[in-house]
């Protein structure tokens, strides 16, 4: 069973402007989301500024969104690192408090081979009970990892169970389902893309823009789980330039910006991220006032 069909939240971490994680309104955004018709959230992902956490901040960050959704919705803790000792000590401290399960980015800056790949991941779920979803994005981390090995470990380590594919990469994601022959619960980690991959056989998308439209994504998702290709592609359509901006600058810096806007979030980053240019902002707020989100 996957852990989740649909649209999961790639939430934010919400500060102080002293730089505090500010965890009273990290508790609204949660109830947002579920309010909101999400179906999973995932919680210190690249959108969440996990690299810019501490470990005891990253900790606690989870521990308190595992309790504040307390299984309404699953959770998926991300406990990804470049050092396989400190992902295997962040994932079991996810499982210990509570998350579904755990996604886990690819090895960055080491570049690992391939094989590395395999045992850095082998390695990480064995260390864990609850299911592991690998997270592709070369484009962060400076190593893709090859539909083959995507493969080999969703068939041969029982707990990877799929994967965040955000390599941008269709062909990519047609191989992958190819080979997996349905052992690779795959998830969309670009929000253009979620159609296309859901129409190849994806079963959702671990989404930026549920941040600030979680009902509208969830019905992009849902329409395809429904298998009404025509609406879901309307609709995905209709999010392409607000999605576009979303991504005019390096993630989360836009949609920090445009939960702020939203009154929901202050817009405050961790460096060496800063505030979004002001051009940027304002094509920004015209697509969110379009979409109907503002």
């Amino acid at each position: 069973m996957a852990v989740f069909t649909g649209a999961g939240v790639a939430i934010t971490t919400p500060f102080k402007e002293n730089g505090e994680v500010d965890y009273d309104l990290f508790g609204e955004q949660i109830e947002y989301q579920i309010a909101g018709g999400t179906d999973a959230i995932i919680v210190c992902g690249s959108t969440g500024e996990s690299s810019c956490l501490s470990h005891e901040e990253h900790l606690e960050v989870i521990r308190y969104c595992c309790e504040k959704v307390n299984k309404r919705l699953p959770v998926v803790a991300g406990t990804g690192s470049n050092c396989t000792e400190t992902a295997i000590y962040l994932s079991q401290e996810a499982e210990k408090s509570g998350a579904d399960a755990i996604l886990v980015v690819s090895p960055y800056y080491n570049k690992a081979t391939q094989q590395g790949l395999i045992e850095h991941f082998t390695m990480v779920a064995e260390s864990v009970k609850i299911p592991m979803l690998l997270y592709n994005i070369a484009g962060r981390t400076g190593i893709n990892i090859l539909p083959e090995t995507i493969v080999h470990l969703c068939k041969n380590v029982p707990n990877i169970v799929g994967v965040k594919e955000a390599s941008g990469n269709i062909s990519q994601v047609a191989k992958i389902l190819e080979l997996a022959d349905g052992c690779v619960d795959l998830y969309s980690g670009d929000d253009n893309q979620t159609v296309p991959i859901m129409s190849l056989g994806g079963i959702g998308v671990i989404s930026v823009l549920s941040n600030i439209a979680p009902l509208k994504t969830h019905n992009i998702c849902q329409a395809m789980l429904d298998n009404d290709v025509k609406k879901a592609a309307g609709l995905q359509l209709e999010a392409i330039s607000l999605i576009d901006a979303l991504f005019s600058e390096v993630n989360p810096i836009p949609v920090k910006r445009a939960l702020e806007f939203q009154k929901r979030d202050r817009g405050v980053l961790r460096r060496p991220l800063t505030r979004m240019e002001d051009a940027h902002a304002a094509v920004l707020k015209a697509e969110m006032e379009k979409y109907g989100c503002l």
